[in-house]
């Protein structure tokens, strides 16, 4: 226990899946926690479970200024900023040709836009806190494509670049931020269950799904907290402008 002790973890897309899992995680290592999120009743649910190490804020990450008001009220609530989570993220199934501009525009809007608004906004303030830690996450499909993934896998994609040129522009300054991309595959969150019911058999489509994966299940949404857990303590002191891959072994193939 403690691992995250003392820490602001900020962490967007909190009120459910991914970023649920990774806030009620870092607050039982000791983090006082932010739970941000577009869903803000969901978000003050989350925040009311942890406890009193908990605060909800409003936050559409592709709006510049409702990040500048969350992290200040960040601030305002905790005194600080160490970690900083990007958790919230959409996608769309549909080909380069099928795609349209519009949903092209709102996927690369969420993934991307989101995260470097958070990081730019977020470095000034965490440089004052430091150590600080930055997390992406990204997606096993930023790293291998799919034939109907067109606008998920480049956003992915350019997070992963993100996450390598912020580390490099916060180690060049001597910020003491580290920044680093997460890439899980199938997890069973809320995303992925709209996933199972789009394709109209969701048995079916789990079992395809697992399929892909060589340990033969989806993976937990705490799979994917421990990595977030173990990089945002002091533990990864020595890593930024890494890659961590959870996929049960598809990119091993």
């Amino acid at each position: 226990m403690g691992r995250v002790a003392n820490k602001v973890a900020f962490i967007t897309g909190g009120a459910s899946g991914l970023g649920k899992a990774t806030a009620e995680m870092m607050a039982r290592e000791g983090a006082k926690v932010v739970i941000a999120d577009r869903n803000v009743e969901g978000a003050e649910a989350v925040a009311r479970q942890i406890g009193p190490a908990a605060i909800a804020v409003a936050l559409d990450v592709t709006n510049e200024q409702q990040w500048i008001a969350a992290l200040d009220a960040t601030e305002a609530a905790f005194g600080g900023l160490n970690v900083l989570v990007h958790s919230a993220g959409v996608g769309v199934l549909k080909s380069v040709e099928d795609i349209s501009v519009e949903e092209w525009n709102f996927v690369h809007a969420v993934n991307l836009d989101g995260p470097f608004l958070g990081n730019k906004h977020a470095i000034p303030r965490m440089k004052a806190h430091a150590p600080g830690s930055i997390i992406i996450i990204s997606s096993v499909s930023g790293i291998i494509a799919g034939h109907n993934m067109s606008a998920y896998n480049t956003s992915k994609a350019a997070a992963r670049m993100l996450a390598k040129t912020t580390a490099l522009h916060c180690a060049k300054r001597g910020y003491n931020i580290r920044c680093n991309s997460v890439h899980p595959t199938f997890i069973d969150t809320p995303m992925v269950q709209s996933m199972l019911v789009a394709g109209g058999d969701p048995a079916k489509v789990r079992q395809k799904l697992e399929s892909q994966v060589p340990l033969g299940r989806l993976g937990e949404p705490d799979d994917v907290a421990y990595c977030i857990l173990y990089l945002a303590s002091d533990e990864s002191k020595f890593v930024t402008g890494a890659e961590f891959v959870l996929d049960g072994g598809i990119t091993a193939q």
